[in-house]
């Protein structure tokens, strides 16, 4: 694989603690369907996009005004002959000062061209993190997936 992982950015007025806080409020700008917590060091929260895409993901650095990071644990997309693309990837929210500005910068580290999922994956990334997160931060209103969040056995039938 190259190293050629998918990444982000734009600019804010923001502070960096209001992206911080933004970033952490996952059901605010991703999706709705989010179980468990997301702005909790080690805690693991899971994402459904209908039965199209579930992930597990384990909060690994919080640094408040800096830096956010998400581990995929496990994966499943129903349009990849390899369902479990993303498992063992890394996501890194990098929040700099840049003058009056805020820099937001995502790396999906291990979303690479080579992956099947990667024109859908970087379209939707784009898509969340510079429209809706982005969104979020500016106006208080991201564009989040909507819907229910999952009950006990549907969790168990995802991963």
């Amino acid at each position: 694989m190259t190293e050629h992982s998918f990444t982000t950015n734009f600019t804010v007025d923001q502070t960096p603690e209001a992206v911080f806080a933004a970033i952490n409020n996952v059901r605010g700008w991703w999706s709705e369907e989010i179980d468990g917590s997301t702005d909790k060091l080690g805690e693991v929260f899971d994402y459904r996009y209908k039965d199209v895409h579930f992930c597990k993901v384990k909060v690994t650095e919080l640094v408040p005004g800096k830096k956010v990071g998400w581990f995929i644990v496990d994966n499943y997309f129903s349009f990849t002959k390899d369902e479990t693309e993303w498992k063992g990837t890394s996501i890194a929210f990098d929040i700099a000062q840049k003058g009056d500005k805020t820099e937001v910068r995502v790396t999906h580290q291990g979303l690479v061209p080579e992956y099947e999922c990667y024109d859908i994956c970087s379209d939707g990334w784009t898509t969340y993190i510079n429209g809706s997160l982005r969104s979020l931060i500016a106006t208080g209103k991201g564009r989040p997936n909507v819907g229910q969040p999952m009950n006990e056995s549907e969790r168990a039938l995802t991963l």
